[in-house]
């Protein structure tokens, strides 16, 4: 029977032969869910993009999406590790839902203000802080360690497939029949990702049930561990970077397409199709091909990847020519994110997963804003193109500033000497209080 209760779960680690079906379960859930809500960040930022045309308004949009996550997230990963994660992740699913459907009826009275938009955005980003963190700590628990990086592709690939259907699912919903059906859409997408998430079995750690810490307590250690664990703490500096410098600049190339290259929504819709088909081939090679690679060394490979095609985007004349290197930035986000999170979940200690990905998160949540906070309003004075250049320039410089610092070069050496199945932390990092394997078999 599914766990109803909000205590930290206690039931035995499913056999071998269960965790396939859990997985299924999960990934199809997670992915229904996330088509809906791809839609529906697709038809808002175009709806922001094209009714303004403004930087401001866009970099607005941004601070909403992303800030209260990132708010949220500090305690979100806490609640992670203190909560049942799967009636955590179900709890925040169903509240961003609830947020989609009252703006959906508003929307239908007539109430289409910009800053009620906006509000709905912020509320279902401070669900995505509390979800987030939550379905990352998830994932370790229901897949075998040796096929994490694996289940984690396969995961991405997925995802990229329904990034590749949803901007012109979106597309057509919004040029025929305007926003609102979008947003009944999302809810309907929630429903169902939360009645097969309510299907798996999601055995946990007993940490938990056997400690009585303060959630004030739990932050601290969260944040001491990172600090202490020198692979964590550089791979946040790194994903910091990547998000201030480049993912920020990325929310105004749809203002470039308007300004540059004309307003009809089928333009929006393609540069998304590009990204989306980039995401999904890149997904498929790091599930297969890549799936045993250094994962290291494939996220050097793709922050210097996402600097250069920065820079081809703000040198593009041709909007074509422009799809093409979007497609390669978005082939380039698997080969980053996949490794990224593998080496994550394979070098903490279970039971302090959800604290972890909660800096994740607020680092993704609030580099974003703080970049288009300053990209966001320059765009209405200086050219996306510039901004895009200058941006993907400093990705470069400062990349390589963090990987020759000697704290990089000891984050880089102890990654490499990780075993894909990790026994423990890097050198220096605290001692492991259990294995990571230990928890998937």
């Amino acid at each position: 029977m599914p766990e109803t209760s909000l205590a930290p779960e206690t039931s035995p680690v499913p056999a071998p032969s269960h965790w396939k079906r859990n997985v299924a379960l999960f990934l199809s859930g997670q992915t229904v869910s996330l088509f809906g809500s791809m839609i529906v960040q697709y038809v808002v930022m175009w709806y922001v993009t094209l009714e303004t045309k403004s930087g401001l308004a866009i970099a607005l949009y941004a601070v909403c999406a992303f800030a209260p996550q990132g708010i949220v997230s500090i305690f979100g990963g806490v609640l992670a590790d203190r909560m049942n994660r799967k009636m955590l992740t179900i709890m925040a699913d169903a509240g961003i839902a609830a947020a989609t459907l009252v703006l959906a009826l508003l929307m239908l009275n007539g109430v289409t203000d910009l800053w009620v938009i906006l509000l709905a955005v912020s509320v279902r980003s401070f669900g995505a802080g509390v979800q987030t963190p939550t379905v990352q700590a998830m994932i370790p628990q229901i897949v075998p360690a040796d096929q994490l990086m694996r289940i984690n592709g396969m995961f991405q690939t997925i995802s990229s497939a329904m990034a590749l259907l949803a901007p012109a699912a979106a597309a057509a919903i919004y040029a025929g029949f305007g926003v609102v059906p979008v947003f009944f859409l999302d809810v309907i997408t929630a429903v169902i990702g939360i009645g097969l998430l309510a299907l798996v079995t999601v055995p946990t750690l007993e940490r938990m049930t056997e400690t009585a810490t303060t959630y004030r307590q739990d932050l601290v250690e969260g944040m001491r561990y990172i600090w202490t664990h020198r692979i964590v703490r550089w791979l946040l500096l790194v994903f910091a970077i990547i998000f201030l410098l480049t993912v920020a600049p990325s929310f105004i190339t749809p203002l470039m397409v308007t300004r540059t290259f004309g307003t009809e929504k089928w333009m929006l819709a393609v540069l998304e199709i590009a990204f989306s088909v980039g995401m999904m081939l890149g997904g498929a090679l790091i599930a297969t091909w890549l799936a045993k690679r250094s994962r290291i060394g494939l996220i050097l490979i793709s922050t210097f990847s996402f600097a250069i095609f920065t820079v081809a985007l703000g040198l593009s004349t041709n909007l074509w020519v422009f799809y093409g290197f979007m497609f390669l930035f978005g082939l380039a986000v698997p080969l980053f994110s996949t490794p990224f999170m593998t080496l994550i979940q394979e070098t903490v200690e279970p039971e302090k997963h959800g604290r972890v990905f909660s800096y994740v998160g607020i680092v993704m949540a609030l580099a974003t804003p703080i970049g288009m906070v300053v990209f966001g309003p320059l765009a209405d004075v200086i050219s996306v193109q510039t901004l895009l250049i200058v941006a993907g320039v400093a990705t470069i410089a400062v990349t390589i500033v963090a990987i020759m610092m000697p704290s990089g070069q000891a984050a880089i050496a102890a990654a490499r000497a990780t075993s894909p199945v990790a026994e423990g932390p890097a050198p220096d990092g605290p001692a492991p209080e259990e294995p990571v394997a230990a928890q998937a078999h």
